[in-house]
């Protein structure tokens, strides 16, 4: 112990280990999947936080968990974005500088009973309230939220049905400060032992009460997966190779065929020829076929990627445009300024034009789907209003073919199945080279996922259900909760404050001390 304490005077040293013991939680994700781990990976940041000598330290540790928090969920992304990505990371690694200092403000010293308990809901409101800033599109989107960790995980797609992703990583967080305290803290281990029985009790009740997906009905879904296609004329032969897919789904009896995401490289309005190959398809199959049209507009300015509705007598005229970008892979975030990001990696060399609104498509035989293409999937508002708009089933379009030997098509199919419990709706995942997945209405996986590279269609008894859950009808909640406490801390500690510059009072939280009993070096 005195070995590592003094290691960890040295702030560098320190940095480096609190960056490492942020990158913890990534193991929890695809392609690891080690479900189990989240709920004590965010243990050894909150125990380097509470030990920092100062405040400003334990922000500081804020800053440099975030740090490697954000460069090992989006590692994948370094191929594109270069240096870019480090300069990212920094800038968003800042929302997490007030949770440090909060784990040291509520855990540092000798916490009493009564503070360690009450960090059990401080420290998760705070963590919600970094994912809640960070999910804003311009800022990269919810990737990587705590709570998609527990994607296969029965019980937890349950509470997804009742508060979304967030309270997922609401309670995963709850119960990392609950090992910390238990770990760390002698005096307030009852506490925190009273305090998770609570949790336990009250999140095992909302699993009771959460009402079930009630399923009536079914329909039959086949995915397209045209796989890695190169050469000149790709986008070109990789129609030819949807098409021959496509075909041999004629006599299955199926409801509706999708494809993935830039599945068409040309607008149809250019190329009524393909519009006409794929009205072809409709008729073979019986079933109408959506496509993700990526290609500059005919009708209007721009390049668009659109999911596109096309029958036996060609496009329906039922479209939507893909709303909400990537950040530098589809477009640059004040280009006249940070432009230059070209330059360093694959950043978009023209911006992509944005739709203005959602849209619920009409299928023959009745079913009502809503389509999200690709980084669309990771923003829980977006399918709950499908699903309040009437959607039957959520359909994403996507491609991760750009980081195909990573963790991002894993990362990404299993985003669906969080979509899938919140709103009650099964949800097709298809996408060009893998991961294309499908799941039921509870979130569970229906079939084998299509696997990274696998060239194939393949069809799927897809259940729906209807009804809706109290996601879908109460919205973002435990966010609206944690902002609640966050604001009535902050009353609470403006009016403490107050009362200690009048009475001189100390501060309530001591220097940190070794194992030993000495005072701390103060670090950066």
């Amino acid at each position: 112990m005195r070995t590592i304490d003094r290691w960890l005077t040295s702030p560098w040293r320190r940095s480096c280990a609190v960056a490492v013991a942020g990158a913890l939680p990534v193991l929890a994700f695809p392609a690891p999947s080690l479900w189990w781990f989240a709920y004590v990976a965010l243990v050894p940041w909150i125990l380097l936080a509470r030990s920092a000598p100062t405040g400003r330290r334990a922000a500081y540790d804020g800053w440099c968990g975030g740090f490697g928090y954000m460069i090992a969920m989006h590692h994948w992304l370094l191929p594109s974005l270069h240096v870019f990505i480090f300069l990212i990371a920094g800038l968003l690694s800042a929302l997490w500088m007030p949770w440090g200092w909060l784990t040291r403000r509520y855990l540092g010293g000798t916490p009493s009973p009564g503070r360690a308990a009450a960090a059990l809901l401080v420290l998760p409101s705070a963590w919600l309230a970094v994912e809640l800033v960070r999910s804003w599109q311009g800022l990269g989107g919810p990737w990587g939220m705590l709570g998609s960790s527990q994607w296969q995980v029965g019980p937890a797609l349950r509470l997804a049905s009742v508060g979304g992703v967030w309270l997922l990583s609401f309670l995963v967080v709850a119960v990392n400060v609950t090992v910390a305290v238990l770990v760390s803290v002698r005096e307030a281990r009852v506490p925190a032992v009273a305090s998770l029985v609570a949790t336990a009790a009250a999140t095992s009740a909302a699993w009771v009460w959460a009402p079930r997906p009630d399923v009536d009905g079914g329909v039959r879904i086949a995915v397209v997966q045209p796989g890695v296609v190169d050469g000149h004329a790709s986008a070109e032969k990789r129609f030819d190779r949807e098409e021959r897919l496509t075909r041999r789904l004629a006599g299955q009896d199926v409801d509706l065929v999708v494809w993935g995401e830039s599945s068409v490289g040309f607008d149809l309005g250019q190329r009524p020829d393909l519009a006409r190959r794929i009205a072809a398809l409709s008729r073979e199959t019986g079933a109408d076929v959506l496509v993700n049209v990526d290609a500059r507009r005919a009708d209007r300015p721009g390049i668009y990627k659109s999911s596109v509705l096309v029958g036996p007598d060609g496009p329906t005229g039922q479209r939507y445009d893909k709303m909400r970008l990537i950040p530098f892979g589809e477009y640059i975030p004040a280009r006249s300024v940070l432009g230059w990001a070209t330059s360093v990696g694959k950043a978009a060399g023209e911006d992509r034009r944005r739709g203005t609104e959602q849209v619920v498509m009409h299928v023959g035989h009745g079913l009502r789907v809503g389509p999200l293409v690709c980084f669309e999937t990771a923003f829980p508002d977006m399918s709950r209003h499908l699903a309040e708009d009437g959607a039957d089933v959520l359909l994403g379009q996507s491609s991760t073919s750009t980081f195909q030997h990573s963790w991002a098509p894993e990362q990404h199919a299993s985003l669906a199945a969080l979509r899938a419990a919140e709103t009650g709706r099964p949800m097709v995942h298809s996408t060009l080279t893998g991961v294309s997945a499908v799941y039921g209405p509870d979130g569970r996986r229906l079939g084998p996922w299509l696997g990274i590279g696998a060239s194939t269609a393949r069809v799927y008894d897809v259940p729906l259900a209807h009804g809706v859950t109290p996601y879908v009808r109460y919205g973002d909640w435990p966010v609206h909760g944690a902002l609640l406490v966050l604001a009535g801390l902050g009353a609470t500690e403006g009016i403490r404050a107050l009362r200690q510059r009048r009475s001189g009072a100390e501060p309530l939280v001591p220097p940190a001390r070794t194992a030993h009993g000495s005072p701390a070096r103060p670090g950066r």
